[in-house]
């Protein structure tokens, strides 16, 4: 864009090739594109409380003869993310392509997480005790539903905080956010890179929340 290029000082022909960015991709671990999200969180003003879900991004942006050429099946892309309800930022994201339960990779997240945070709102679909042990194990107060199979579920759910656990739904305003702003599909084609494009979609969503006035 001429526009943004004149802006930042620089001329067309400053700008790497569009293959030199591909090849970034490649060579920048996936852990570096962790510390540039966790770096674009620390812009913000973040509290102690998060929320936690589930999003897809579609894959479905490549040919049909690209599909077939290379088994490219998976149409979806199950992405998993911490969020600052405070400030709605992005801690922390997990994406995969495998069919893992969302309480498996729930505890990963919150893991490595688990010194920063207070507490975690998540919806019934991380209802495993066992998570709810391992958050405690670490400091962090489980705000997560139980299925009402008994009553003693139903008293579970009666204490816990409405006013924390109704943030959760800020993690939809996040998502909807990225999307309509940045995308709802991804446009690498190999998995990994798409993981690292919706890792630097989200940094991109906390640096522009950051610098908006």
């Amino acid at each position: 864009m001429p526009q943004i290029v004149a802006e930042i000082g620089f001329e067309t022909s400053d700008l790497p090739h569009h293959s030199t960015l591909v090849k970034a991709f490649d060579t920048l671990k996936m852990k570096i594109w962790r510390v540039l999200l966790r770096l674009s969180a620390q812009l913000h003003d973040t509290a102690d409380h998060t929320a936690m879900d589930a999003t897809f991004f579609d894959r479905e942006t490549a040919s049909k003869h690209y599909c077939r050429r290379t088994n490219y099946r998976v149409q979806t892309l199950k992405t998993i993310a911490l969020v600052d309800t405070k400030t709605q930022a992005v801690l922390d994201v997990h994406c995969t392509t495998e069919k893992r339960h969302d309480t498996q990779i729930g505890w990963q997240l919150a893991c490595r997480n688990a010194g920063e945070i207070a507490s975690l709102a998540a919806d019934k679909g991380y209802d495993w005790q066992r998570l709810r042990e391992k958050l405690r194990e670490e400091g962090v107060r489980p705000l997560i539903k139980h299925r009402e199979f008994r009553p003693v579920d139903c008293a579970h759910n009666a204490r816990i905080d409405e006013s924390l656990y109704g943030q959760r739904a800020l993690f939809e305003t996040v998502f909807s956010t990225i999307k309509r702003t940045l995308g709802h599909a991804v446009r690498a084609r190999a998995w990994y890179r798409e993981f690292r494009e919706i890792v630097l979609m989200c940094a991109v969503y906390n640096i522009k929340r950051a610098v908006k006035p």
